[in-house]
């Protein structure tokens, strides 16, 4: 029998991550580990973890929209998304009202939209999220804000334990395991 990522939460979660039809992912802290690295020059550099990558390109696969979304000016992140092709947006000074509009776009609600962040720039979008989500190394304020908390750190997978999560509550976790492409 497989794992089963929806092992240990509430029917309640359960519930709520059945109704996602958008995933937004922060990057840092969320998709990296936080750090940020600079060469000699000023040049900045972040670790991506390539399961986490994985676990977007399967949300999409499986007719769920995946956004990145982070404050920072960040040509890293950019560059993700793009090998990703993911839609992503960089320098973004109001999460909550990208968020509003990527809804209004897709025509979907906020409750049909699950959030990861693990700071405060993500706070207003965790509360308005139908799934808000943080990784277990997130700061205080915002785990205490989430609907659920993940196992796993940002960028270490934290990522990819949402996309787990909401594959099985969506029912395609045979098709995931099975390899089959929707």
């Amino acid at each position: 029998m497989p794992f089963d990522p929806l092992h240990s939460l509430t029917p309640a979660l359960i519930q709520r991550a059945r109704r996602i039809r958008m995933a937004c992912f922060d990057v840092d802290g969320t998709l990296t580990d936080g750090r940020l690295y600079y060469d000699h020059q000023g040049n900045e550099s972040k670790a991506y973890f390539v399961q986490d990558g994985l676990g977007l390109k399967l949300l999409q696969r499986h007719g769920i929209v995946a956004v990145i979304i982070t404050a920072r000016n960040s040509a890293s992140a950019a560059k993700r998304g793009a090998d990703l092709k993911i839609e992503t947006h960089t320098g973004v000074r109001d999460k909550l009202a990208l968020l509003q509009q990527l809804c209004q776009r897709e025509g979907i609600a906020l409750d049909q939209v699950a959030f990861i962040g693990d700071d405060l720039p993500d706070i207003t979008c965790l509360r308005a999220a139908g799934l808000s989500v943080a990784p277990a190394d997130a700061h205080p304020w915002v785990a205490q804000t989430v609907h659920w908390q993940t196992e796993a750190c940002g960028g270490r997978g934290a990522a990819r334990q949402l996309c787990d999560v909401l594959l099985a509550a969506g029912g395609h976790l045979e098709a995931v395991l099975a390899g089959e492409q929707p």
